[in-house]
């Protein structure tokens, strides 16, 4: 049901998901997943808490990829364990994006299909435009909750649609897409095909612990794995940043 402050999904009329993955994500939008892990591919430990896996210099590199971003897109478990701001932290880098004619920050973008982003969430202030991508199944109450702190973003019965959205959120002029994570979103854009390319820091840490999320949680794959083409590989702080392109993009 349409309230205030929606931004309408207007694909309805595309019958495949091959025709909108060939006529949009081919055309224009880049999508980076960018993540922090330990040594043995965990990204906090089993008790969903944030862990400090890099250092000053990786902040730095983090945030130079924010200010370069259109939007940084998070799913809404990242934002109940860990409430981030995502904004650009260093004045200049604001400054520059300014210069630019451009947002001080770039927009937040919330994969959140229920609606559980709680209306108190810093990812919701007024420090840049957010979307929240819902599906059919949040209830109009977090709708009407929502809609007054965030544009609303409507793709999918069940579960966001992300082909569908990202389709949206491109038509709404975003193109350059970070992604900060979670794991179970990490995996839900690979297999929807829509990563560009992977940067991942790993740090020297041993986290462990078999329910501990990794990169990419989910389903997983047991067929037709993405391929990853590595395009660097540079030390920074104590560990090393890794950066891979998808093959075939």
């Amino acid at each position: 049901m349409p309230v205030d402050n929606c931004v309408e999904f207007g694909w309805q009329d595309l019958e495949t998901r091959g025709f909108l993955y060939h006529s949009h994500l081919t055309t224009g939008m880049h999508v980076v997943v960018n993540a922090a892990m330990s040594a043995d591919g965990k990204l906090s430990s089993r008790r969903r808490e944030q862990i400090a896996i890099s250092g000053e210099a990786d902040f730095e590199r983090v945030d130079r990829l924010r200010a370069d971003s259109d939007a940084v897109v998070v799913g809404v478990g990242t934002v109940l364990a860990d409430d981030p701001h995502l904004i650009v932290k260093d004045d200049t880098l604001r400054a520059q994006r300014r210069e630019n004619d451009r947002p001080a920050n770039p927009a937040r973008v919330v994969v959140d299909s229920s609606g559980r982003t709680p209306t108190d969430a810093a990812i919701l202030d007024d420090a840049a435009t957010t979307y929240v991508c819902l599906s059919e199944a949040a209830s109009v109450e977090r709708r009407a909750a929502l809609a007054g702190r965030a544009e609303l973003v409507t793709a999918g019965d069940e579960r966001v649609d992300l082909l569908r959205a990202f389709a949206t959120l491109q038509e709404q002029g975003l193109e350059q897409v970070m992604v900060e994570g979670g794991g179970e979103l990490i995996f839900s854009l690979f297999d929807a095909g829509l990563v560009d390319e992977l940067r991942v820091f790993i740090g020297p840490k041993i986290i462990g612990g078999r329910d501990a999320p990794t990169l990419a949680d989910g389903e997983g794959f047991v067929t037709e794995f993405p391929s990853l083409d590595l395009e660097s590989v540079d030390r920074l702080d104590d560990g090393v940043v890794l950066t891979w392109c998808v093959a075939d993009r």
